[in-house]
Order: structure tokens, then sequence, then C-alpha cells
């Protein structure tokens, strides 16, 4: 059976461990981005949010503990797993508050890195593309709705629809129709195959 791919975000302030957990996951066909400053990540979740993000919690004058708490804020069922070299009861529970998948000590195996994205692969059911493809189209029209500081009403006013249709796709609920989905990227000065690519699909 093929295993499922992933798109992972790293968010780490050790550059040679960001070089090697990216050659790992890239080794096994996974799409690997990584980052060295919170902000950073943040910016890059706004524009396409990925499938898991493994988060370092000691970063120097960044705090792990408070990138997961604006991780959360932000997008609540994003799939993070803690990545540490210093791993300590106070920072698990701390994490654990906040909805993560795993958390993994450095230095970690290949089998147990192997394991945990089978397991959130399982977890994020990526064999379900429809599913996928709504949560991700919906956060990408919202985040260029935002971009251009429109509120749901004035894009809804450019595309001919209703506020609550747009509200549904944008979270995820509802997959817009072909027509649709041509109104809104006409209204986003976007075509369908550029927002869809933006997507990964």
């Amino acid at each position: 059976m093929k295993k499922p791919k992933l798109d992972v975000f790293v968010l780490d302030d050790d550059l040679d461990f960001r070089l090697y957990i990216e050659d790992l996951l890239a080794d096994d066909g996974h799409r690997v981005v990584t980052f060295a400053e919170p902000q950073a990540l943040l910016e890059a979740c706004a524009q396409r949010l990925p499938d898991i993000v493994f988060l370092d919690m000691k970063m120097g004058n960044y705090s792990g503990t408070q990138v997961l708490e604006q991780i959360r804020l932000r997008w609540p069922d994003l799939c993070v797993v803690i990545v540490t070299g210093y791993p300590s009861m106070e920072d698990m529970r701390a994490s654990l508050q906040h909805k993560i998948f795993d958390y993994l000590a450095k230095p970690f195996s290949l089998e147990e890195l192997r394991s945990t994205l089978e397991r959130a692969a399982i977890f994020l059911k990526l064999d379900n593309n429809e599913e996928k493809l709504r949560e991700r189209l919906g956060n990408r029209i919202k985040v260029l709705r935002i971009e251009r500081r429109w509120a749901l009403k004035d894009l809804a006013a450019r595309c001919g629809l209703s506020i609550s249709q747009l509200s549904s796709i944008e979270r995820g609920i509802h997959l817009p129709s072909l027509e649709a989905l041509l109104a809104i990227s006409n209204a986003l000065n976007k075509k369908p195959s550029e927002i869809l690519l933006e997507i990964g699909f």
C-alpha cells in the first residue's frame, strides 16, 4: 500500500537539525519547509496551512509554548508535533494542554519519526481529498480576502454569492460549485487553477 505523503512545516533554531530533518522527510517523499523564526512560520501558515508542524520548544529568545498558543489561537485543529532536545515534564504538560499530536525528544530514531508521521496521516485522513480540499480552499479564499482588507460582505458584493454561502466555504463546510469558484476567483483577480495550485491541488 502506498503511504500518503505529508505537507510538513518545521520550526527549529538549530540549522543542523533543520537540514537533517528536511533530508529525512524529503527522502520519504514528504513536502518540507523549514523555519528558523516563529514569525516566518506563522506567516507561511497564514498563506498555506501544512498537514503537520514540527515545533521546537527551546529556541533561544523564543518560547515554543508561546508559538503553540499562537498556532492554537489561529488554527485550533492544526496537527502539531513537539520536538525538543531538552524534554521536561513541565513542557510536556504545557504542550499537552494545547492538543499536540505527539512529543518527540531529540535524538529520536528514524523509526520513531516515521511512526509519528504514519499515525498523523491516518489522523488527518489524507485519503479523503474532498475534506482536505474543502478545508484548504476555504482557508486560502479567506486569506486572499483578508489580504485585500475585505469583509465577507465586500467579497459577496463582488462575486454575487451570499455572505452565508461564502462563510460556509471559508470555514470548509461546503465546497464551492465550479460556477461559484469562478466567481470568487474573478473577484479576487485570480484564476481558479492558481488558487488550487497554491493549496497543493
